[in-house]
């Protein structure tokens, strides 16, 4: 008797997804709600888990294709079927992978016997492309659980770590595989479900939206700090770190009360007003930049807008990351600084029409009083819908975030 794998429901409006792996193979045993296959959505990966314990069957789709929900992708048996007795869909879909990916045998047995319910999708990946056992990691996410971070850590300590003595003198011979000496090679990757649905929808924004950026520094002297003096404090209170984005998202919170149009966006021959600020935040994930919502972000405290943004970068991290946590969202806020970034021109996540790009801090000459000191500075951008937000509009709530950010004395007093 066999049971049929189907897939799940995906979220609301969400009727497709794409087999990004399997990670289980046709004779292998699994339990009850193990997950076997991992799909990727437009925003999120999401594990299809056995419905029964048993032996897998057979893979009725195969890596990269799409499927819809309630589709049959696999059966489970209810023991190892005998030799030669195989299912007929089993013997001709047997997965080949590419000789570029083949794995160490001894990564790949132990990153499919590792318990799957502690692995998730993003790390088991990373296990297997970086030949990693994941038996030797020693996890440093929730209740000791692995993170891809600490795979990748494992992978470079591997790689750094000097070669092992040789017992005889005679010279190692090449890899057969090895490139020829100024050998030109190229490998192509299927874009990932995300990765299309960014490139989609980054290109739907520049072509629909009227895009307008407008720039503006800022001294971050006295966030600093605030930030220096009370941190340790903050964080033995709350439990999570005292960060800049905490400042940032409630000193957006203000500017968008006082310019409402920052905060709507465009529907039809109509501009939808919100009076709440759910603020989108850009966090990378495995495949791609996500923007997670951290809803009431008005309403919220500092400790509650730096917990939510410490969640969600640690699922987007893990390949944890709900639907739900990504829907809707009336403003955005990234930070390309964290990778180095000066300046730049951020596009807007449709249909919201503003977003907010911070940079990195670097010192910087400046005048104050008459005089030139060095100050802590940063770039702010925002980017905006030009048909629906005025040049006024926009520079007026940039600064209203910058005098913000430079006396946040303004947050505590609604200034």
């Amino acid at each position: 008797m066999s049971t049929e794998v189907k897939v799940p429901t995906l979220g609301e409006s969400v009727t497709e997804a794409t087999i990004g792996e399997w990670l289980k193979q046709p004779g292998e045993a699994v339990t009850l709600d193990e997950p076997i296959a991992s799909l990727e959505t437009d925003k999120v990966a999401i594990d299809v888990t056995a419905p029964a314990a048993g032996v897998l069957g057979a893979h009725l789709a195969k890596a990269g294709d799409n499927v819809t929900v309630g589709a049959v992708i696999a059966t489970i048996e209810d023991s190892v079927p005998a030799a030669g007795n195989e299912p007929v869909a089993a013997r001709k879909e047997k997965p080949v992978e590419p000789a570029s990916h083949t794995l160490p045998k001894a990564a790949t047995e132990a990153a499919r016997q590792t318990d799957a319910a502690v692995l998730s999708p993003a790390v088991r990946r990373a296990v297997l492309e970086h030949g990693i056992d994941p038996a030797t990691i020693t996890g440093t996410g929730k209740d000791g659980r692995i993170t891809r971070e600490d795979v990748i850590a494992a992978a470079q300590a591997k790689e750094s770590a000097p070669p092992p003595a040789k017992e005889t003198a005679a010279p190692a011979s090449a890899p057969a595989d090895a490139p020829a000496a100024g050998e030109r090679r190229e490998e192509r990757v299927r874009m990932t479900r995300l990765r299309q649905t960014i490139a989609r929808r980054l290109k739907e924004a520049q072509e629909n939206a009227a895009l307008l950026t407008t720039f503006n520094d800022c001294d971050m002297t006295a966030v600093i700090e605030a930030r220096n003096r009370y941190k340790d404090l903050f964080e033995k209170k709350h439990g999570v770190r005292l960060g800049f984005m905490g400042f940032f998202a409630k000193a957006a919170c203000l500017a968008l009360k006082d310019v409402p149009a920052v905060n709507a966006y465009i529907e039809g021959n109509e501009i939808v007003y919100h009076d709440y600020v759910d603020i989108s935040v850009a966090v990378s994930a495995p495949n791609g930049l996500v923007t997670p919502v951290v809803r009431d972000a008005d309403k919220l405290s500092f400790a509650g807008i730096e917990k939510a943004i410490g969640d969600y970068g640690k699922a987007a991290r893990e390949g944890t990351l709900k639907l739900e946590d990504l829907k809707g969202g009336t403003f955005t806020i990234s930070n390309g600084g964290v990778f180095g970034s000066l300046m730049s021109t951020p596009i807007i996540n449709p249909p919201q029409s503003a977003v907010l790009g911070l940079h990195r801090i670097e010192d910087r000459p400046v005048v104050r009083g008459g005089e030139i000191v060095i100050r802590p500075m940063m770039y702010l951008a925002l980017s905006y819908d030009h048909r629906i937000i005025d040049g006024r509009e926009a520079v007026t709530a940039l600064k209203a975030i910058k005098d913000a950010i430079e006396d946040p004395t303004r947050i505590l007093i609604d200034l």
